[in-house]
């Protein structure tokens, strides 16, 4: 880590430009950073993006840093795989003087991983302002160590940026302050809704058709056999009649071989991790979804695609009031079920959440240029 490359902020007397701080760290932030890095450039702000490496594979980084058009990070903190306290310490150990050392005016943190509430904590703790990018989700289940995250992110925030209403009256009850809450809609549709036409041209030829597609990374489903198996066996009963897609994630990847379930045989395809252009090219034109993955019941919700949730609850409670979402749990014969009902055509009919029209990252911009631009002049002068 090249602390020594990093601009101070940019600000001075001649000029009116804020600086931001973007923290990423997983798969999901990427999709979620690339249109306010967009929006904040046409405004002429100045940003530096900082990559914490919680996750490091070449297929659930660089490859989507090239394709969803991001600039390569500014700072890569390379913290790597370890245990939840391990990797959140270690990400705040190695933030801490990329912030204090470049003094922006704002950091912004996505979403709901270990690379989110790190940032949180260490930029509360030395007063700059953060910004909370999908603020207000709620599962309202604290065994899932990302509620414990988004709790304590929005708690900590300046600005909260919400995808959807519920998200808006989660924060409410909190006791977070009304005018810190801003509703811009999701803003990991306007990449959806901006790449959608290169990804239908990315999809294989090849591919079967019709087929499912199956995504699973969640340690309450793969890390224990007990659990794990059961899915895989009720899809590979169901790869009989249609083909099923299924992208391993190498946590995934590793816990099947650990198990044994590697070579699973019939038309249950396992496949490498997809670059982000090719797995939308396939969640688009799939009959059916089953998956464990929060960002992926948004994305079937505005494809339309039907999908069948492998959790007991979901902090995204829109994709299933309003979209194509459904949540199974971990009971086969209700996984059964829906899949037998798809393939019957009966799917379940939703529609686009308010605000989910490609337009998030232009609010949230627009909020942070309002907000802090003539804060920052006025400390320039």
């Amino acid at each position: 880590m090249v602390l020594t490359s990093l601009p101070r902020n940019p600000l001075s007397p001649e000029t009116d430009r804020m600086l931001v701080l973007h923290v990423v760290g997983a798969r999901p932030n990427f999709m979620k950073v690339a249109p306010v890095y967009r929006a904040l450039t046409n405004r002429g702000v100045a940003q530096l993006l900082v990559h914490t490496g919680q996750h490091y594979d070449a297929n659930m980084s660089e490859v989507f840093f090239q394709q969803l058009g991001i600039p390569q990070p500014d700072e890569n903190l390379a913290v790597g795989s370890g245990s939840h306290a391990q990797q959140t310490a270690v990400i705040m150990t190695r933030i801490e003087p990329v912030i204090v050392q470049s003094q922006p005016d704002i950091v912004l943190v996505y979403g709901d991983v270990n690379s989110t509430v790190a940032a949180a904590l260490v930029c509360a703790k030395l007063q700059v302002p953060i910004a909370h990018v999908e603020a207000g989700l709620r599962s309202f289940d604290r065994t899932m160590p990302e509620e414990v995250n988004r709790l304590l992110t929005d708690q900590l925030s300046d600005l909260l940026f919400t995808p959807s209403e519920d998200a808006n009256q989660n924060l409410l009850r909190e006791g977070i302050a009304p005018e810190k809450i801003d509703f811009v809609g999701n803003v990991m549709i306007d990449t959806v809704v901006r790449l959608l036409p290169q990804a239908i041209q990315t999809r294989s030829l090849d591919l079967p058709q019709p087929y499912g597609l199956l995504t699973l990374h969640r340690p309450s489903n793969v890390d224990d056999p007990a659990t794990l198996q059961p899915i895989l066996t009720t899809l590979l009963e169901f790869s009989r009649e249609i083909d099923i897609l299924f992208p391993v994630h190498p946590r995934t990847r590793q816990r099947l071989q650990q198990s044994g379930f590697n070579q699973l045989g019939g038309k249950l395809h396992l496949l490498d991790p997809l670059p982000y252009l090719e797995f939308l090219g396939m969640l688009h034109g799939a009959l059916f979804v089953v998956t464990d993955s929060g960002g992926i019941q948004e994305e079937t919700t505005f494809l339309g695609v039907p999908c069948l949730t492998v959790r007991e609850n979901t902090e995204r409670p829109i994709t299933v009031s309003a979209g194509t979402n459904i949540i199974v749990g971990r009971d086969m014969d209700r996984l059964a079920g829906g899949i037998r009902r798809i393939l019957g055509g009966q799917t379940k009919i939703g529609q686009t959440p308010n605000l989910w029209d490609g337009m998030a990252a232009e609010r949230i911009a627009y909020t942070l240029v309002t907000r802090y631009r003539p804060v920052a002049a006025a400390s320039a002068n």
